[in-house]
């Protein structure tokens, strides 16, 4: 049994454009073609797709993964073990770190002295006073509520503008890459990952990687960010955590 390569994009979860670069690229080449010439993907290579996107999923760079699955001394099961006990390692450090990525998710809408109008011409339909009570509550008296909350006290309109033109111009050029066909893991994407870390560092609170990761794994996890990401370009959450967890492993 053959399945076509729109087929497999459904199974996975991945666009087709995903898969032809797994293909370019030697990670994922399919077992044979049709007598047209369209890929066709049997079961085995489902199994090897399937260790890709477990790897990718914990930030392995699409360079290593390669290394790994094609490691002469490695088998299904062996990846199977390693993936399991890094996939464990990473939720005991994410539980750890859960009260930090909180810290960060909302601090920066505190202290935000506008009036209704001025802060529907800088946020649109969203009120940053609305989750206030809910900031205050979970995160007061944290350092990073109380730094952001210091620094958003005394940002003027201009200020928050500028805040939010420079974060749709880190998003305009996420989507401009995807819509190119750019991989999350490439040299551009880890880049505007970096630059979205420095802004986040620049204008609200320090944002080390590993904190970093962690709000991307928020973008994901957490429906209202990947709401808010998704309506600029449907993806678009899972992109730039994709391409936040690769920045943080280059980095390390």
């Amino acid at each position: 049994m053959s399945y076509s390569v729109g087929q497999v994009a459904g199974f996975a979860g991945v666009t087709v454009r995903t898969l032809h670069h797994y293909d370019e690229i030697g990670l994922l080449s399919p077992s044979t073609r049709s007598t047209a010439g369209h890929r066709r993907y049997d079961d085995t290579d489902l199994d090897r797709l399937q260790r890709v996107l477990f790897y990718r999923e914990l930030g392995f760079p699409l360079e290593e993964v390669a290394v790994l699955l094609d490691d002469p001394d490695s088998n299904p099961r062996e990846h199977l073990r390693r993936q399991h006990a890094l996939l464990s390692d990473r939720i005991a450090r994410l539980q750890q770190m859960a009260k930090a990525v909180e810290h960060a998710m909302e601090a920066n809408k505190m202290g935000i002295n506008l009036t209704p109008e001025e802060k529907f011409e800088v946020f649109g339909d969203f009120d940053p006073d609305d989750h206030a009570e809910e900031v205050a509550r979970r995160w007061g008296g944290t350092d990073a509520y109380e730094e952001s909350a210091r620094r958003s006290a005394s940002y003027s309109k201009e200020d928050w503008q500028r805040i939010q033109d420079q974060a749709d111009d880190i998003h305009r050029r996420l989507v401009v890459l995807m819509d190119s066909g750019g991989a999350a893991e490439s040299v551009q994407a880890m880049d505007l990952a970096e630059e979205h870390r420095g802004w986040i560092t620049q204008n609200h609170y320090a944002c080390a990687y590993e904190l970093h990761t962690c709000i991307g794994e928020m973008y994901v996890a957490d429906e209202r960010f990947t709401a808010y990401y998704d309506a600029i370009r449907p993806g678009l959450a899972v992109f730039l955590r994709d391409a936040i967890l690769a920045n943080a492993v280059r980095k390390v």
